[in-house]
């Protein structure tokens, strides 16, 4: 039985859609305190944060439907090694988003305008952006990132300890649904508890990027819009943020058995 199907690569580009889609959303800060709008531009985040989770919740099944499909013998190694080629994908996905930073730092700084010209309507804004006009606008503005995109860059202005704990959170994130879904092979007297378990962890990392990231990102926006801080510091945190991101989902690979054979073992408590 091939270890690569088809269903295989739909899941993987889904999984590579979700990820570019997360990386992009740390272009709207960037975008809304270079057009004075950061509430406007937070809105369009929340937009982009519900996209990714809506997507993320759509492929669970499919993923899940992977072990069904996995031959009687041998299961466990054939679902890992199916597993970690979507948790390269979910690097790959991070690559791609970094790779448009640039050309979505100014196609967003654009649609934070519009926004606001639309009274706050998204639907509008949605209308306006999809036109065949705007596309060919917006096509004018791609740009590949370039050494020149570094300029300036300070290590100082880049806190050590988010690096690291943003880093660990995007593996946790990754890994939650399918270390869940393994940990089912490694517990099956236990499955239905173990899969349970991928919204947990999944809800745990949102509420520790909620607490411990998000706010301290928001701040130096914060401040770049009041005159109080520089825009470049606040690029330079956010190279930081993507750059760990993408650790993050190389950490995953490291995290995913462990991750699994954890939650095969605290479910004997739940039961």
């Amino acid at each position: 039985m091939d270890i690569v199907t088809a269903k295989l690569i739909y899941i993987a580009i889904f999984i590579f859609i979700i990820h570019s889609i997360e990386t992009l959303a740390y272009a709207v800060r960037l975008s809304g305190a270079r057009v004075k709008m950061i509430a406007s531009a937070l809105s369009l985040f929340n937009i982009l944060v519900m996209i990714s989770r809506l997507a993320n919740m759509m492929q669970q099944p499919f993923t899940g439907s992977l072990i069904d499909a996995a031959p009687s013998s041998n299961a466990q190694e054939f679902v890992a090694t199916q597993f970690r080629f979507l948790i390269g994908a979910s690097t790959v996905g991070t690559i791609f988003g970094m790779l448009l930073l640039p050309t979505f730092i100014a196609l967003f700084s654009r649609a934070i305008i519009h926004l606001s010209e639309e009274k706050g309507s998204v639907p509008s804004l949605f209308k306006r952006l999809f036109s065949l006009q705007y596309i060919k606008r917006g096509i004018t503005h791609f740009n590949l990132p370039k050494f020149s995109y570094l300029k300036d860059t300070k290590i100082k202005d880049m806190p050590i300890r988010l690096f690291f704990v943003n880093m660990v959170i995007t593996a946790i994130y990754t890994i939650g649904v399918l270390s869940a879904l393994y940990a089912a092979l490694l517990a099956p007297e236990r499955a239905s508890t173990a899969i349970m378990a991928s919204g947990l962890i999944n809800g745990m990392a949102t509420i520790l990027l909620v607490i411990f990231v998000d706010p301290k990102v928001s701040v130096v926006a914060d401040e770049v819009v009041n005159g109080r801080g520089s825009y470049q510091k606040l690029k330079n945190i956010s190279l930081m943020m993507v750059s760990s991101r993408l650790l993050g989902t190389l950490l995953a690979q490291v995290f995913f058995i462990p991750g699994a054979k954890y939650i095969a073992w605290f479910t004997q408590f739940i039961i």
